[in-house]
């Protein structure tokens, strides 16, 4: 009987090692699972840390080119408002031409009839 009892505690000695080795592996496994979980934690938090520094970046740049655009806008307006009244003076002047090339051309026309009919006249041509 005793040595019955010898090897039963021999089979629970060694089924306590086992245990203790599996916990021990357990135990590792579950660090490493921390561990991982722990570095991807960081690089998201650094991911997120880039992105709010790209979005302060993107807002700032935004800015800048709303006011560049609102400075482009305030000086060529005037320049723009002087083309306009450049080129309605510049129609004008050409519409007055075209006026004047007009009545020049009529009495032209009138004048060369009237020249026609008196070399007729004075050369006796009917």
């Amino acid at each position: 009987m005793a040595d019955e009892i010898s090897l039963m505690l021999g089979q629970v000695l060694e089924g306590v090692k086992q245990l203790r080795a599996d916990f021990q592996e357990e135990k590792q496994n579950a660090h490493e699972s921390r561990a991982t979980v722990h570095r991807r934690l960081d690089e998201h938090a650094e991911e997120i840390g880039k992105l709010r520094t790209d979005v302060a970046v993107h807002g700032q740049v935004e800015a800048q080119v709303r006011n560049e655009v609102k400075s482009l806008k305030e000086a060529v307006n005037p320049s723009l408002e002087d083309w306009k009244r450049m080129k309605a003076l510049g129609i004008g002047i050409a519409g007055l031409l075209a006026l004047g090339g007009l009545s020049f051309g009529a009495m032209l026309m009138w004048a060369g009839d009237a020249a026609a009919t008196a070399v007729r006249h004075w050369l006796k041509i009917t």
